[in-house]
C-alpha cells in the first residue's frame, strides 16, 4: 500500500513526496505571513492560532487529494494530440477537486474547534466556494501543469520505443500497423535513435496506452495494447502472464507460489513480475518444456 501511494506521487518516490509537501506547507507559511501584515497594515486582530488551523487544514487535504490527481495526470496524460478532449475534463476535475477541498477542511476546521470548545462557520457556502474555487483552480491547473511538464521531460530523457516493420531498414511502425514479427525496436531518445532487440527484452508491462518495455535496467514506453503486442511477440519466448505483463521465459529467474494460487515471477534483473491464477497453467507447462529441451 505504501509503494503504490508513493508510485502515485511520482518517481523518485521520496524526493517526489517531499517536495510537494514542501510546496505546500510554504506556500501556507507564505499565507500566514500575507494576513499577518495586512492585518498589521489595517491595524486589525490578527489570530496566530486560528490563521494556522486553516491553513494547516486546507494543506492536509489538499496533500490528501494529491495522489489522486498525479494518478490521473499518469492515466490521463495531456498531448497535442488530445488537449482539446483532455483539457475540458480536467476543468471538470478542478470543480470536483474545489468541492472535495472545501468540504474536506470546513470539516477537519469544525473537528479541530470542536476539540478546543468553540464552533467554526464556514458562512455562506455559495460566496465560500466562488471564492475558493478561484484559488483552488489556480493551484490545480498548478499541479497539473508541473506534472505534465515533468512527464514531459522524463519520456525525452527515457525516449519511446518503436516497432522496425523490417529487420534492417524499415520505417518505424508502431506494433499495430506491423505485419511482421519485429526483430528490433528503435528508441527515439534526445533526437538520436537507438536500436534493441526483441530478444533482448525481459519483460513488459501495460501502463495506460502504453506498454512498458523493461530492459537493461531502462524502460522504454511503446503505443500499443498489451494485446497489441503479445501477438507480434515470438510465442516460444514470450508469455502472457497476467492482464498487464507479459515475460522473456529466458530472464526467468525462479517463480514463487502463492496462498491465493497465483504466482510472483523473479526475474533475473530482480524484478519480480505478478503472474496470475489464469496465466499459471500455461507458465508451468512452458517451463516444463524447456526444462525437458
Amino acid at each position: 500500500m505504501t509503494s503504490q501511494f508513493a508510485r502515485l506521487l511520482g518517481r523518485p518516490h521520496r524526493a517526489s513526496i517531499f517536495l510537494w509537501v514542501s510546496v505546500f506547507v510554504l506556500a501556507g507559511i507564505a499565507n500566514l505571513f500575507i494576513r499577518w501584515a495586512d492585518a498589521s497594515r489595517e491595524q486589525l486582530p490578527f489570530d496566530l492560532t486560528v490563521s494556522a488551523i486553516n491553513e494547516g487544514s486546507s494543506i492536509l487535504v489538499s496533500l490528501m487529494l494529491l495522489p489522486f490527481l498525479l494518478a490521473a495526470c499518469h492515466r490521463w496524460p495531456i498531448r497535442l494530440e488530445n488537449w482539446w478532449i483532455r483539457l475540458p475534463l480536467y476543468f471538470i476535475g478542478s470543480i470536483a477537486w474545489t468541492l472535495l477541498h472545501v468540504s474536506g477542511m470546513v470539516l477537519l476546521r469544525k473537528a479541530i474547534h470542536a476539540v478546543q470548545g468553540g464552533t467554526y462557520d464556514y458562512g455562506p457556502w455559495g460566496a465560500g466556494l466562488l471564492y475558493e474555487n478561484g484559488k483552488d483552480l489556480q493551484t490545480f491547473f498548478l499541479i497539473v501543469t508541473v506534472a505534465q511538464g515533468f512527464a514531459w521531460y522524463a519520456r525525452r530523457q527515457q525516449g519511446e520505443a518503436h516497432a522496425l516493420s523490417l529487420p534492417d531498414d524499415g520505417v518505424p511502425m508502431v506494433p499495430e500497423a506491423v505485419s511482421e514479427k519485429p526483430q528490433r525496436f528503435v528508441v527515439r531518445k534526445l533526437n538520436r535513435e537507438f536500436l534493441i532487440a526483441t530478444d533482448d527484452i525481459e519483460w513488459l508491462q501495460a501502463s495506460g496506452n502504453y506498454v512498458n518495455l523493461h530492459l537493461a535496467g531502462k524502460v522504454y514506453p511503446l503505443r500499443s495494447t498489451i494485446a497489441g503486442i503479445e501477438v507480434q511477440l515470438d510465442p516460444a519466448r514470450f508469455l502472457r502472464v497476467h492482464r498487464s505483463h507479459i515475460v522473456n521465459l529466458g530472464f526467468i529467474a525462479s517463480i514463487e507460489p502463492t496462498e491465493a494460487g497465483d504466482a510472483l515471477i523473479h526475474m533475473k534483473d530482480g524484478a519480480v513480475v505478478a503472474c496470475s491464477r489464469r496465466y499459471r497453467p500455461a507458465l508451468r507447462q512452458e517451463i516444463s518444456a524447456n526444462a525437458s529441451a
